[in-house]
């Protein structure tokens, strides 16, 4: 499968942008999808994830009630809303896509199958 991630930005603290990932390849609906990001001189972290019918979300606490993760598997693709956004949150934001992902793995890059370029969030003060 490949990935396209889009809608990247630069906001002041407070604002709001979305993110969009966009699936090409074997069925959407067939994957975990998930965002992880990397900030400047950090490593990449989990940001938020969904499983494939979109029944089940999982987030960062540091993202838990400001981030909002949705997929349309009619679109092919996976959302990321980010309300209240912070200078901490900037970052390059990458989606991810797993064929099969156990619930203990879902926080760990290395179990995700498929990435997208990074699309660049940039929050400042």
């Amino acid at each position: 499968v490949q990935l396209q991630a889009s809608g990247g930005g630069s906001v002041q603290a407070g604002g709001s942008l979305r993110l969009s990932c966009a699936a090409s390849g074997r069925p959407f609906s067939s994957y975990t999808m998930a965002w992880f990001r990397q900030a400047p001189g950090k490593e990449r972290e989990f940001v938020a994830a969904i499983r494939r019918s979109g029944g089940s979300t999982y987030y960062a606490d540091s993202v838990k009630g400001r981030f909002t993760i949705a997929r349309d598997n009619a679109k092919n693709t996976v959302y990321l809303t980010m309300n209240s956004l912070k200078p901490e949150d900037t970052a390059v934001y990458c989606c991810a896509a797993a064929n099969d992902i156990v619930l203990s793995a879902l926080r760990h890059s290395h179990a995700y199958d498929y990435w997208g370029q990074g699309t660049e969030v940039t929050v400042s003060s």
